[in-house]
């Protein structure tokens, strides 16, 4: 692992809880879950791209929900048996940094998988800033919506 240490000391108190605490956000009360514009979230500690719009929908559970991640080896699954539950928690691979839970409940037609994810754990690239902050190879994800 990089040694992400001073932009873990630049996260706000609940980033910090939720990527290196595996804490929870508020649902339907954090910054992602009804965000609709194009784009792709990125890790908040090392930048890295994790999901892309693209692949986001409603799920209806108050937290950002998409069918995958942009390359599955960017997180990382751990069984997390918390709070008397049996889930899978999802980490990013670069910085172990907790993400949220994967769930077996997704559109079936996209895999049936849900990335249950905390938007304090991710930071928004809109698609238009993406060529500008060096996100250019991912605008191809874009590419089939423009049709």
């Amino acid at each position: 692992m990089n040694n992400y240490d001073d932009q873990i000391k630049k996260l706000s108190p609940l980033q910090f809880k939720v990527t290196q605490n595996k804490g929870t956000e508020p649902a339907f009360n954090n910054e992602y879950f009804d965000e609709k514009r194009d784009g792709i979230y990125v890790d908040v500690i090392s930048k890295k791209p994790l999901f892309s719009s693209t692949d986001k929908y409603d799920s209806g559970c108050g937290w950002p929900s998409f069918t995958k991640p942009i390359d599955q080896k960017e997180v990382a699954e751990k069984n997390d048996f918390s709070y008397g539950m049996i889930r899978t928690e999802i980490q990013s691979t670069e910085t172990n940094s907790h993400l949220g839970h994967v769930f077996n409940d997704g559109p079936k037609n996209k895999g049936g998988l849900r990335y249950c994810i905390n938007s304090a754990s991710m930071e928004f690239i809109p698609k238009d800033k993406m060529q500008e902050l060096g996100y250019s190879e991912y605008l191809h994800l874009f590419e089939e919506e423009e049709d």
